[in-house]
């Protein structure tokens, strides 16, 4: 079963917004048994629509369309739609009281051109939008679907949720589909490739293995297609145990979540507690924990020291170590990871000091340099990376990095 996706916006093509909408729709239906034939982004013109739609159907069973759909005269998807399906309107009265009821809500006016958003095709099936005033269409044609959604993404997700992937499985008999996510990092791409090249090999045609790099990080995804859910389970985790197994040392964990949560379940099994301590990355570190849910738990914050009076003030970095080596040092930053430990009271903490550019770099101490430090209350870990001159790759970079290193030391003490 192929299903293709169609976003239609202006605001997309020239970078106004960024189609959160797409990713998150293809990965909901490749869970489902749905494979994605192909995503297409194009603009609020009629002409351009309608060949999106012909093309879409001749490559998928399943389209599906977010955007388009508001109040103002430039939103043209209905009336595109009504044209591509040779139909008249007719006015949805359940559509209608849902826009009424949301306007009362928030005691506002109902004026003509929001009660027009309850015109609809007069051959499609209306879904309710319960959480907006644009109604969700479906349509069939040749043994085709087409389901017209707003792109306002909570809206689109509640009625993927509650509504169309239900519809969807209810409809077509779809196959079981099953994936494993092995995190892994200090490896790169390549490499790790080598490393297990015969196991995936060895794998079955109906087992694939996909490689997903980020910085500092590459995930291994092996996916299954078949019906037997349960066997094809029993195979992914066979396989699974063998990548493990062979590159054992530079795996973080077997479970599809970021590298920063991985650490945050290690360390809140077991109790420990976290700071940090940045100055290039400015906070950033601090921002991908705390984006996670019950991270107060290993947490407990850290400080942000650009200059040098906050090293030393809140960090107790010393004034000589500052004034003989500078801050992009390894002297400077084993202080700052032992002073947060101290300082914050924590049992470990990070520490980042270096270069991110694209100026500040000398002869010796180039754009991407890197110093990096983690302490526990027992030791203190340090090592100079040499990153590029692109800033915010050396802060990713430097993020990723610094988790990495708290990972091997957490692992260090079990």
């Amino acid at each position: 079963m192929l299903a293709e996706i169609i976003t239609i916006g202006d605001e997309i093509l020239i970078g106004q917004i960024v189609d959160t909408n797409s990713a998150w729709m293809a990965k909901q239906l490749n869970l489902t048994g749905i494979s994605v034939k192909q995503i297409t982004s194009i603009s609020d013109d009629e002409q351009h629509i309608l060949d999106a739609l012909a093309q879409a159907e001749q490559r998928a069973d399943i389209i599906l369309i977010t955007g388009g759909l508001g109040p103002t005269k430039d939103d043209i998807t209905k009336k595109t739609l009504a044209k591509y399906f040779n139909m008249g309107f007719r006015r949805d009265e359940a559509a209608l009281e849902m826009v009424r009821q949301i306007f009362e809500k928030f005691k506002r006016p109902l004026i003509d051109v929001n009660i027009q958003q309850a015109d609809v095709p007069d051959g499609c099936e209306v879904i309710v939008n319960k959480n907006g005033t644009a109604p969700c269409m479906w349509f069939e044609k040749n043994n085709k679907i087409f389901v017209s959604m707003p792109g306002v993404p909570f809206e689109m997700m509640y009625l993927m949720d509650d509504e169309i992937l239900p519809r969807l499985k209810h409809k077509f008999k779809l196959p079981a589909i099953v994936h494993k996510t092995i995190l892994t990092a200090n490896i790169g791409e390549s490499f790790l490739a080598k490393e297990i090249e015969a196991i995936e090999d060895a794998l079955p045609a109906h087992i694939k293995l996909a490689y997903l790099p980020k910085l500092g990080q590459v995930r291994l995804r092996l996916s299954a297609k078949g019906d037997d859910e349960s066997k094809l389970k029993a195979e992914v985790e066979g396989f699974a145990k063998q990548i493990m197994a062979k590159v054992e040392k530079f795996v973080v964990i077997d479970e599809d979540i970021p590298l920063e949560k991985a650490i945050l379940n290690v360390m809140d099994a077991r109790g420990l507690t976290l700071s940090t301590a940045e100055s290039c990355t400015g906070g950033y570190i601090a921002h991908l924990i705390t984006q996670h849910p019950g991270c107060s738990s290993v947490y407990w914050g850290g400080a942000v020291t650009y200059a040098y009076e906050l090293k030393e003030s809140v960090l107790g970095v010393k004034p000589a170590t500052l004034a003989t080596f500078g801050a992009v040092s390894e002297e400077t930053v084993r202080e700052m990871s032992e002073g947060a430990v101290k300082h914050f009271k924590t049992d470990y903490a990070l520490a980042v000091s270096g270069i991110a550019g694209p100026d500040g770099g000398t002869a010796d101490k180039p754009v991407g340099t890197v110093w990096i430090s983690v302490s526990s209350k027992d030791k203190t870990v340090a090592k100079l990376f040499n990153f590029s001159n692109k800033r915010l790759q050396n802060i990713e970079r430097s993020a990723a990095a610094a988790l990495t290193m708290l990972l091997n030391l957490l692992k260090e003490t079990v």
